[in-house]
């Protein structure tokens, strides 16, 4: 892990929704002036708008879209799995029970690799990618896996210390035939995030949905949205393998462009798991606010979308058919591309719908748009439904 010499004001600003947006600028700044790896073609903006509309009126013709969470995953197929979930009283422990599976599930939601699928017996449905990721995880934390007491519906730091990979296989149906993309890495978040709960100031009990009582302790009744993520940062940073730091700070999806010499901030996973922390949170009775200041995420099917729609290209045609790591420059320049156009395009369907950003936040201009239109041109496109740019995915990324 390389350590950087960063003051703590420093350190604040890498870990928020600015400094993504400021880092994302100057990569499309540093891509149009020509010396990066990717060609902007301007001109396929409104095309690619209106793919994104025509895509939230097809799926949401009343326009009534939750959030880009990991909710939608546990109740994909008109099946809502989250009604196995014991109907507790008290709605704070409620909370924090969902809190403990969305928390858990979002840490195993990179991507699955386009052979993987996941059978669901009760419904005879066979899901793949994000939804399938979603249920297998949801019937881990089902069985009291992560769990010291497997009695128990929750997660603690005993019970995720002790999972194995032989579970992570078993619970996500992998074998030779159905290979899952980086068990490995998944598990050793999982793991890593046994440690991270002996945080006593954020998990006072050991238990990640804790962080529920920590920012009702900081904020009272009503939390921003970015202190929500900023407890995620906080909270989880030590569970990332092998990421810059500065001092004991682990900056987790922070990384060096190496042509320009800066870094530059992405949170795609910590602000998933910020979207899909605030129905919990909401349930309880709690108001969440500023979902707006938030940034699109920086993953593939987003990614996806600006390629597959001609909005940007590839200087070198062989970058397609090469893998490339997480940290190569190449990456790095597609991921903020991603987080610049999402934050047009989402000014763009919020003007065309006639909304506000915090009517509609690009937590919704996702769901109901951009993620959906990214897998759509993917499926046109290439018969595996794969993403145009091929990742060497470690499982914590993407």
């Amino acid at each position: 892990m390389s350590n950087l010499n960063l003051k703590p004001s420093d350190i604040d600003y890498l870990l928020s929704p600015k400094a993504i947006r400021d880092s994302a600028r100057k990569m499309y700044e540093h891509v149009n002036s020509g010396a990066g790896h990717f060609k902007i073609h301007s001109e396929k903006q409104t095309e690619t708008v209106q793919l994104v509309l025509d895509v939230i009126h097809k799926k949401y013709p009343d326009l009534n879209i939750p959030f880009h969470s990991r909710w939608g995953h546990f109740r994909v197929g008109n099946t809502d799995r989250t009604q196995q979930l014991p109907q507790l009283s008290d709605k704070l422990e409620m909370a924090r029970t969902k809190l403990d599976l969305v928390i858990t599930s979002v840490l195993l939601d990179a991507g699955a690799g386009a052979k993987w699928s996941y059978f669901e017996k009760s419904t005879a449905q066979k899901l793949s990618r994000s939804e399938g990721l979603g249920v297998a995880s949801f019937y881990l934390f089902m069985a009291g896996r992560l769990s010291s007491d497997k009695r128990s519906l929750r997660a603690d730091a005993e019970g995720l210390k002790s999972l194995s990979e032989n579970d992570i296989n078993d619970f996500f149906q992998v074998s030779e035939n159905n290979p899952l993309l980086g068990v490995k890495g998944r598990l050793q978040l999982l793991n890593n995030l046994s440690a991270a709960l002996e945080n006593k100031l954020i998990f006072k009990n050991n238990r990640p949905g804790n962080i529920l009582d920590y920012l009702m302790e900081k904020c009272g009744a009503i939390i921003p949205a970015t202190e929500i993520l900023r407890a995620v940062l906080d909270g989880l940073g030590p569970i990332w393998p092998g990421r810059l730091a500065a001092g004991n700070v682990n900056l987790g999806d922070v990384w060096q462009h190496q042509k320009t010499d800066s870094l530059v901030a992405f949170h795609k996973l910590s602000q998933w798991m910020t979207y899909s922390l605030i129905e919990p949170i909401e349930e309880a009775g709690l108001t969440v606010t500023g979902v707006e200041k938030l940034t699109g995420l920086a993953e593939y099917r987003n990614g996806g979308l600006l390629i597959d729609s001609g909005l940007i290209s590839v200087k070198e045609l062989n970058d397609l058919t090469i893998a490339h790591a997480p940290d190569s420059d190449f990456i790095i320049e597609w991921r903020a591309l991603t987080i610049y156009f999402l934050d047009i395009i989402g000014e763009s369907v919020q003007k065309a719908l006639g909304k506000s950003a915090a009517e509609f936040p690009l937590a919704k201009v996702l769901e109901g748009g951009t993620w959906w239109a990214g897998r759509y041109l993917a499926q046109q496109k290439r018969a595996s439904g794969d993403p145009p740019i091929q990742i060497k995915s470690d499982g914590t990324v993407f």
